[in-house]
């Protein structure tokens, strides 16, 4: 599974433990406080992906600010990937 599939495999699964309904579809472009997550779904996100991934791009000391959109994200934890 690459990258990106596994960030939307997990946020998928997030949103569904929250039962979250009518939520936009996830798309490169759609902003990340407009997914359906709050910042405590972002962190069981990114503490998942780290396990599943082994990658916390969040702890690089390059990374300078965050991503807005879940393009942005999907690219940041492809980048992180690159580095290690």
């Amino acid at each position: 599974m690459s990258i990106k599939e596994t960030i939307l495999s997990e946020i998928e699964r997030i949103r569904l433990a929250g039962r979250a309904k009518d939520l936009p579809g996830l798309t490169d472009d759609l902003v990340l406080l407009d997914s359906g997550l709050d910042s405590l779904g972002i962190a069981v996100l990114v503490t998942r992906l780290e396990d599943s991934l082994g990658i916390d791009p969040f702890d690089d000391s390059e990374f300078a600010s965050p991503p807005v959109t879940l393009g942005d994200f999907v690219r940041l934890y492809e980048n992180a990937a690159q580095s290690v």
